[in-house]
């Protein structure tokens, strides 16, 4: 077989092998989904697996920013916000993969449309603003990141930097909440 057939050959098993671990770890973490609050007994580490675990999913819903949240007021708001942050960067790993795969659906949606050329003009910048926003449409941009080939190192550097800001409006809110209300009892 000549070079150039086991090059394609080893991309296609590559991105098949991809597109399987995203729907594999997504039915996962949906079938323990009602479990996933008892890591939080487990301090920063367990933070860190939730949030990792709620991005994961793709086009699923997770809880994630409701237990940082309510985490915010038990520990260290700034540190929840960094587990949760490296936590949820690294779980959005998912969609990039899915993206990568090359076997997207997406791709034919109105807003893969809209997101796309966003992501191939400003690249990293677009996934750190999507990423920082709480909505549902952050999975189409890993999916476009990951399609448009983008460097994985960047994907994860402004998905972080994102999850961080994100998560910290999260933490914080919940740390000041408390205080609020003991305030008036």
């Amino acid at each position: 077989m000549p070079a150039f057939e086991r090059s394609n050959v080893g991309t296609v098993v590559l991105r098949i092998a991809a597109l399987l671990a995203v729907i594999a770890i997504t039915v996962y973490i949906f079938s323990i989904r009602d479990h996933v609050e008892e890591f939080a007994a487990y301090g920063y580490p367990g933070i860190f697996l939730i949030t990792m675990m709620a991005n994961a999913t793709v086009f699923l819903p997770a809880p994630g920013v409701a237990v940082v949240f309510a985490m915010g007021a038990i520990f260290n708001p700034l540190l929840v916000a960094l587990a949760a942050g490296t936590g949820g960067a690294i779980g959005e790993l998912t969609g990039y993969l899915a993206g990568f795969s090359g076997q997207a659906v997406i791709e034919r949606m109105d807003i893969y449309d809209k997101v796309t050329p966003w992501i191939k003009k400003y690249g990293g910048w677009t996934i750190l603003v999507l990423s920082a926003i709480p909505n549902p449409f952050f999975d189409i941009a890993g999916i476009a990141a990951g399609m448009a080939k983008m460097p994985l190192w960047k994907f994860l550097l402004f998905c972080w930097g994102g999850q961080l800001i994100k998560m910290a409006i999260f933490a914080y809110a919940g740390a000041y909440s408390i205080d609020w209300v003991m305030k008036f009892l």
